[in-house]
């Protein structure tokens, strides 16, 4: 199998992944090693062979979080793009320079700052000419616009990775990132779609009132929950819509916590973060309700910032007839990484990116556009 771009014909390809997710507190580079003929068997992952997270100082995340709360205007939208642009290439550069390695190529996720799948747009934010120029190489990025030029959500696009990382058998992976997002390998068919806030309320939460940018462990939401705004909540119109699905902090964000507060501040400080810890849960419940009854001996595996929320976790394991084992695989924020890399290895060759039964697309297609040195 022949790569659209130059690349190593002789050996496996090292490839870098860059991923920024809705939690918004920085960037996972990865480098991983891919056997291009792999992908004609469902398995081209070969090896990780590093993982540098790089996060955001307090002024980058305050800029992306206005940008997706729609406080930012054209002129500063624009110079976070570049701001982003080179937090990206130095995690890259740092993460290369570490390893002592050059990649033969970088796929890179960008900040997503809005994405409105009705209206067949979103946007990922970070300049791909900076990162060339930094590591020398081809780099595919703005990856989701096609499936959304197809009619597709652009989302989610890592279960077709998670496939080729994850093998045969049923398995269910919950990722509790700053959205949540589910997706399910029966064995035959694959199922996948946003499931709720996961942990962007939270962690919006803890800046408002804990003065955190998260809550370690979850420790402060130790109070009561309380039914009535999390029965309202649920019946926001999101919940009700069917898959294909995906939704972002134009949703459940700042805009959200903001419309909120008066009701929350009436309540004692634990209860509100307990509430919400509960909000996110049930929303998941519900959701992967509508996978049942999920096939024999499906393994269940949570990955992502949630996954360390103590509350969060005993809201799910109340709800959840399923066990969630912790996601081991890959060091903590990498996976994600991991398979934007296998992403824009199949685009290198051509193949198709996405998932029409999930993301809702006329049709598979290869993904992304090509900066090359």
């Amino acid at each position: 199998m022949r790569s659209r771009i130059p690349l190593p014909e002789d050996r496996p390809w090292r490839v870098l992944g860059l991923m920024s997710g809705t939690s918004a507190d920085g960037v996972d580079a990865v480098v991983v090693e891919v056997d291009p003929r792999g992908f004609e068997g469902g398995r081209p992952f070969l090896a990780l062979l590093g993982h540098h997270p790089a996060p955001y100082s307090e002024a980058l995340k305050e800029a992306v979080l206005a940008a997706a709360s729609n406080r930012l205007d054209p002129a500063g939208l624009c110079i976070l793009q570049r701001r982003l642009g080179d937090h990206h290439a130095r995690a890259a550069a740092d993460l290369c320079a570490s390893l002592g390695l050059e990649p033969d190529l970088a796929s890179l996720h960008g900040q997503t700052v809005q994405h409105h799948p009705a209206e067949g747009a979103t946007l990922q934010l970070a300049d791909p000419y900076v990162l060339a120029e930094v590591l020398g190489c081809p780099v595919v990025w703005d990856l989701r616009r096609r499936d959304m030029a197809l009619g597709g959500q652009g989302a989610p696009l890592v279960p077709l990775p998670e496939r080729w990382l994850r093998g045969p058998e049923p398995w269910l992976a919950l990722n509790l990132g700053g959205i949540a997002n589910l997706a399910y390998w029966d064995g035959a068919h694959t199922r996948a779609w946003d499931a709720g806030p996961g942990m962007s309320l939270l962690d919006l939460a803890a800046r408002r009132w804990l003065g955190r940018p998260f809550d370690p462990g979850g420790a402060a939401a130790a109070g009561e929950v309380h039914a009535a705004p999390l029965d309202r909540w649920l019946r926001h119109p999101y919940f009700q819509a069917p898959p294909p699905k995906s939704t972002g902090r134009e949703v459940f964000g700042t805009a959200w916590l903001d419309a909120e507060a008066p009701g929350l501040e009436a309540l004692p400080l634990p209860d509100r973060l307990a509430t919400l810890a509960a909000f996110s849960a049930e929303a998941v419940a519900r959701e992967l309700a509508r996978l049942s009854p999920l096939a024999p001996g499906t393994r269940g595996l949570v990955s992502g910032g949630g996954a360390q929320h103590g509350r969060l976790r005993a809201e799910l394991a109340a709800r959840l007839a399923l066990p969630l084992a912790d996601d081991t695989a890959f060091p903590a924020g990498a996976r994600e990484a991991v398979s934007w890399a296998l992403l824009g290895a199949a685009s290198a060759l051509g193949l198709p990116g996405n998932l029409p039964e999930v993301t809702g697309a006329a049709r598979p297609v290869a993904l992304g556009s090509w900066v090359c040195p």
